[in-house]
């Protein structure tokens, strides 16, 4: 057993540890699926942040970032605009919701007919996300340990299902923190290390074959503007609506979910800077290295660490790749068997059922659910000519997109009936099938009398930006139009109006937390969180002790004081906060 696996092997008890010490945290569904709202503005904010982040960052992400430079960082931009919108208006707003679901807020909105519809519709989206991020894992996993691709997808399918069912929500937002402290100090550390071995960010971009800004094969500039607006339309709608308001009902008051926000958005912006270096320095230096890999470009950021980084790198690289798959698919697993369990098997099958029987039955759908995403990851690894980064725009426009529409506009457009979210989700379906699926490059360039075909770069960003834009005008259009027409009409029962009423009562009610019982749960997240990062920083510093030239001895020191660093600032705030609760006693 090499290095690189028993730092893998490692991490991965690690993980395991972290639902195990969390699991006395979760006695109830609400804990079990939301931290019993509880939960600190640093946490909350790293589990947001991570949501947006996967293996897949490193696979197809850094593929495109090798051979379309600059381009692959809009999305993330987008990503941050999105979170910037969260911390000016609409995080506060989502925890005020006071639900233990997302799925809560639609019933109340739109009522039972929609809470169903939602519900269903929204799993498969979910869960096809998680194979693809499962998938993306798997690409670097077969490429550096010569294990095959099917059995990576199962073993860490696994693992993730043992850490969920343990721990619940606060294992899946505190491993999410470690998680995100694990990945910035390794891209940090390489990010460095590829600065230097460039001579610096600027011989790296005029060495860049191609333009760097944005990208090769590109006849036509209007349709990667297009692209540009329309990624920054779709992933305003993606953070802004309340089926997404998930990220925020575990934060313990208003003000902690607005700092969360404020959080995510300010590591979606220094973070592409720091992930793709890397990639980019691979592109200027060594253009040709795809031909050692079966995944070609989108092993870019392995072949910088296997060439250019110290022995056991790529095992703590590796431990960073899992950590980013596992914490995007153990939020979404938990959301999953949340929605399952509180919006259709207690109201629907058992509206009778105690707490302990729907902690169980929560346990069980999150195994039921972890066999599925291993058996989407297995189906989508046969896939192989398509294009992950491809893939995950596609699904996010074609599946994701529609469903936030109404969810979005009915918080602003108040007067329509239930009917209008299912409905406006039928004719989002509609669009899909027609944009997404029946039009083909030919179809637009008979269209329009392109005089130039084409590129599949063009069409595969094209096809995305049709497809929202179509969203944004037919399936949105549609929702308007109920609006207009039900204008100054009665549309809902009057149990249903007052239910309607208190959704926006909430809505604009600031949540306060601050009992003495909150006080010490905030002082046991700084203690618990504080000593596990400790003991991961001091792990990491341990490394520097393998068999490496001074400078890879170096780069480990670094990167082990990077978490060391944090991990001393939490213990060290829960002694105060300890200190402080003696005092007033």
């Amino acid at each position: 057993m090499n290095i690189d696996t028993i730092v893998v092997v490692a991490y991965f008890l690690f993980l395991i540890a972290i639902g195990w010490m969390f699991r006395k945290f979760t006695t109830s569904t609400s804990d079990y699926f939301r931290g019993g709202g509880k939960m600190l503005w640093w946490m909350v904010g790293a589990t947001a942040f991570m949501t947006q982040f996967s293996a897949w960052t490193f696979t197809g992400a850094a593929g495109r970032a090798f051979s379309d430079g600059f381009v692959v960082v809009i999305l993330f931009l987008a990503n941050a605009f999105g979170y910037l919108c969260n911390y000016l208006y609409f995080a506060p707003k989502f925890r005020q919701l006071r639900v233990v679901t997302a799925i809560d807020a639609i019933r109340m909105r739109f009522g039972k007919t929609s809470e169903q519809f939602f519900t269903w519709a929204g799993l498969p989206d979910s869960m096809i996300s998680s194979g693809i991020w499962l998938n993306g894992l798997a690409i670097f996993v077969a490429a550096v340990f010569d294990i095959p691709m099917e059995v990576t997808i199962v073993v860490t399918g696994l693992v993730l299902m043992l850490m969920a069912v343990t721990g619940g929500s606060w294992a899946v937002v505190a491993s999410d923190f470690m998680q995100m402290l694990v990945i910035m100090a390794v891209t940090i550390t390489c990010a460095i290390a590829a600065y230097f071995y460039g001579g610096g960010v600027g011989n790296i971009i005029s060495n860049f074959e191609g333009d760097f800004f944005v990208g090769n094969n590109l006849n036509y500039m209007s349709i990667f503007i297009l692209w540009v607006v329309f990624i920054f339309i779709k992933q305003f709608g993606v953070m802004n609506n309340s089926i997404n308001a998930y990220r925020f009902l575990c934060a313990k008051d208003s003000e902690n979910a607005r700092k969360a926000a404020g959080l995510a958005c300010a590591l979606m912006v220094i973070g592409p800077m720091i992930w793709f270096l890397p990639a980019w320095y691979i592109a200027a230096f060594m253009p040709d290295f795809a031909a050692s890999y079966d995944v070609g470009a989108d092993a870019a950021y392995l072949a910088f660490v296997e060439h250019l980084m110290p022995a056991g790198m790529v095992g703590l690289l590796m431990s960073a790749m899992f950590a980013a798959t596992m914490s995007s698919m153990d939020s979404g697993l938990n959301r999953n068997a949340g929605i399952f369990v509180i919006n259709f098997y207690n109201p629907i099958l058992r509206p009778n059922a105690t707490q302990k029987e729907l902690m169980v039955v929560s346990k069980l759908t999150t195994v039921l659910m972890s066999f599925l995403i291993i058996g989407i990851g297995l189906f989508i690894n046969s896939l192989r000519d398509l294009s992950l980064f491809d893939i995950v725009l596609n699904v996010g426009a074609l599946i994701g997109f529609p469903m936030l529409i109404p969810v979005l506009l009915g918080m602003w457009i108040r007067n329509t009936p239930d009917w209008a979210a299912w409905a406006t989700l039928i004719v989002g379906g509609i669009v899909s099938f027609i944009f997404g699926i029946s039009l083909d490059a030919h179809h637009v360039e008979s269209f329009f009398g392109l005089e130039q075909a084409l590129t599949a770069r063009e069409w595969a960003d094209l096809k995305v930006t049709l497809s929202l834009a179509a969203h944004v005008v037919f399936t949105g259009g549609f929702f308007v139009a109920i609006g207009i027409a039900y204008k100054g009409r009665t549309c809902r029962t009057a149990e249903r109006e007052a239910e309607v009423k208190q959704l926006f009562i909430n809505w604009n009610t600031p949540v306060v937390a601050d009992s003495e019982d909150q006080n010490d749960l905030d002082t046991k997240q700084r203690s618990m969180l504080g000593n596990l990062i400790c003991v991961a920083g001091f792990g990491i510093l341990a490394m520097a002790l393998i068999p490496n030239e001074p400078t890879g001895r170096v780069l480990f020191l670094l990167c082990g004081s990077i978490v060391l660093t944090v991990g001393i600032f939490l213990v060290s705030a829960a002694k105060k906060g300890d200190t402080k609760v003696l005092a007033e006693q």
